[in-house]
């Protein structure tokens, strides 16, 4: 007898199955996990593993076109028992994309079709602004509605500062303190996770994102580690993973970043640095770069006054010109691709005739 699974509690909504009804004799079905190019899906026939097509794979462009966790895909299920063959992803309404971490200049897809973004800090070592105002800048751009989530407020001396910090530099962004000492320690999160919505845990390795989703899920489904000497947390978390809660809606559980790149976000940083953009409309000069030496430069003057903290301007001076750069190599590598895929069409054709 078949395992049937009602879609809609995965997140399938009208919109999503009307993409799909132009695949013809094709399952649709969502990614829960992939690890070294197998994928764990779920479909209204149950759960299988599946693997990309050739096809897929001749005709990717860029790396973010490959099928990522949360993505709906279409499959031929193979009914016979072998793996799922997944020939296309259906289109994404909300993608959490970085500059792949290492020295090649790749996208990473963290997670897709995400509703909410738990951008996850804890209140110890881990506290940083700089690095919180990047992982905004990105969940802005991702579609996704960003929400600031501070864990551990157990182990902290002062919550109260902290939170007026993280509040200055997230603007239009909710913020949540949590511990998961008890259980009205962590039922902010709770708003957030109706039935069919899905929610991302992205943050960095240790601060509490697995022992966060283990409390929402009454159980220890993710391993998790305490804190190491230097009152970090233990990286736990190995590869992505959607989750089905039992209050009906569904989390994805990341690995810890030590990398967070750019990646096409200026209007992300454009958001998150509002402050910065309404100055800058009253600078002198339209294409003022907010420097020292620029004249009439009204974020420089609010710098001055004490107004606007250098250390914020210098993180948005630092991000736009990191996305600047992956933007610019980017439409260089995107002219390598086609160049290549080009040859290689030409030599087929050669090879047929």
């Amino acid at each position: 007898m078949r395992n049937e699974i009602t879609m809609s509690q995965y997140g399938l909504t009208e919109a999503v199955e009307k993409s799909a009804e132009r695949f013809a004799n094709l399952t649709v079905s969502r990614v829960l996990s992939q690890e070294k190019g197998i994928y764990r899906l779920v479909s209204s026939q149950g759960e299988k593993l599946g693997e990309i097509s050739g096809r897929f794979h001749y005709d990717v462009q860029a790396k973010s076109e490959y099928p990522a966790v949360g993505d709906f895909v279409m499959v031929d299920w193979n009914t016979s028992g072998g793996n799922a063959v997944i020939r296309h992803v259906l289109p994404r309404k909300s993608c959490f994309i970085r500059k792949a971490a290492g020295e090649k200049n790749e996208e990473q897809v963290v997670a897709a079709n995400i509703d909410t973004v738990f951008l996850c800090m804890s209140l110890n070592n881990d506290f940083n602004l700089r690095r919180l105002e990047r992982y905004i800048s990105i969940a802005w751009n991702s579609g996704a509605v960003p929400v600031v989530v501070l864990t551990k407020a157990d182990l902290c001396k002062d919550p109260e500062n902290k939170l007026f910090e993280v509040s200055s530099v997230a603007a239009g962004v909710d913020v949540l303190v949590t511990n998961t000492i008890n259980q009205n320690g962590y039922e902010q999160l709770y708003p957030y996770l109706a039935e069919e919505k899905t929610v991302a845990f992205i943050g960095s390795s240790g601060v509490g994102k697995s022992t966060l989703i283990n409390c929402l899920l009454g159980e220890k489904h993710l391993d998790t580690n305490g804190l190491r000497n230097d009152d970090k947390g233990r990286h736990t978390t190995t590869h992505r993973e959607l989750i089905l809660l039992p209050s009906g809606g569904m989390v994805i559980d990341t690995p810890g970043m030590r990398e967070l790149g750019m990646w096409d976000a200026e209007s992300g940083i454009d958001q998150t640095f509002s402050d910065i953009e309404k100055l800058a409309q009253r600078c002198r000069f339209r294409d003022c770069t907010h420097s020292c030496s620029e004249p009439g430069c009204a974020v420089q003057e609010a710098v001055e006054r004490g107004e606007l903290p250098i250390e914020r301007l210098r993180s948005y001076q630092k991000l736009m010109n990191e996305n600047r750069y992956v933007n610019d190599t980017q439409g260089y590598m995107a002219e390598k691709r086609q160049k290549f895929k080009n040859i290689a069409k030409i030599n087929k054709r050669n090879q047929k005739g």
